[in-house]
């Protein structure tokens, strides 16, 4: 028989399991999917999504169909992304591509129905846009989040748009849906993003992806600037630049090191 540390182990184990499960997925799961994708009965797969709700690591999503990852396992993923090694070679990279092209740029991932700025290197510009670490910024109106969003089933970004809404911070931010799909649909053929003063008064801002080793987008490597210095035709010419470094990024990503 088994000790009681044995047991917690294997419970902890199969946790994990169950979340991998949902990573991999990458949409909102059932029990049935994960008894398919993890093996485990149906009665300890219940009962362990049933703690794992109680205790924040999985939530059920907006959509009402099925188990997405919970705010304290986002939470813990974040953290992970901040801390060991990895977060100094992309700082940087960062560096080194904020130097080529003179203006700030961010690395971002995606947080539930947010972007969450990750990491960031200043221009040396004293003109620029405080957006520190940390920050959080709608979906619907920036680049990072509308490259976000564009890389999502329609289905998904309906559910997104709908909860979150379109509200107007700007009058250059879409506010309708329709016109915002036909964006999206630009999006993915240009495999860019940008924002023309959608989101603050007198800021641009163009986003890359970065992908991990399926292809899907992990995070967003973005780069934004006052509009008296960098037109959005600028921000355009400097793709090159943020596309190379977005390889980089997302090599270091594939690898796992």
């Amino acid at each position: 028989m088994e000790d009681g540390s044995s047991e917690k182990g294997s419970r902890s184990v199969r946790a994990l399991e169950i979340m991998e499960a949902i990573v991999d997925a990458g949409h909102p799961v059932s029990v049935a999917d994960i008894m398919a994708a993890t093996g485990l009965p149906k009665a300890t797969a219940h009962r362990l999504c049933a703690v794992m709700e109680k205790d924040g690591y999985l939530a059920p999503d907006i959509s009402g169909k099925g188990l997405n990852l919970g705010s304290r396992m986002r939470n813990l993923a974040l953290g992970i992304m901040a801390m060991g090694g990895a977060d100094a070679y992309r700082h940087q990279v960062l560096t080194d591509l904020s130097h080529e092209v003179g203006e700030t740029c961010n690395f971002n991932i995606p947080a539930g129905n947010e972007i969450l700025y990750v990491d960031r290197v200043e221009t040396q510009w004293p003109l620029r846009t405080q957006l520190p670490i940390g920050s959080r910024v709608p979906l619907h109106c920036t680049a990072s989040g509308k490259l976000y969003l564009a890389s999502l089933s329609a289905a998904k970004r309906h559910r997104l748009l709908s909860a979150t809404g379109l509200p107007a911070h700007t009058d250059n931010t879409i506010t309708d849906e329709a016109a915002f799909e036909a964006e999206a649909a630009k999006i993915r053929t240009n495999k860019y993003s940008t924002d023309d003063c959608e989101f603050i008064d007198g800021m641009v801002a163009i986003a890359v992806p970065v992908n991990d080793a399926n292809g899907r987008l992990a995070a967003i490597l973005a780069c934004h600037a006052p509009d008296v210095r960098m037109k959005l035709e600028t921000a355009i010419g400097y793709l090159p630049a943020l596309q190379t470094a977005a390889t980089l990024l997302s090599a270091e990503i594939s690898s796992g090191d």
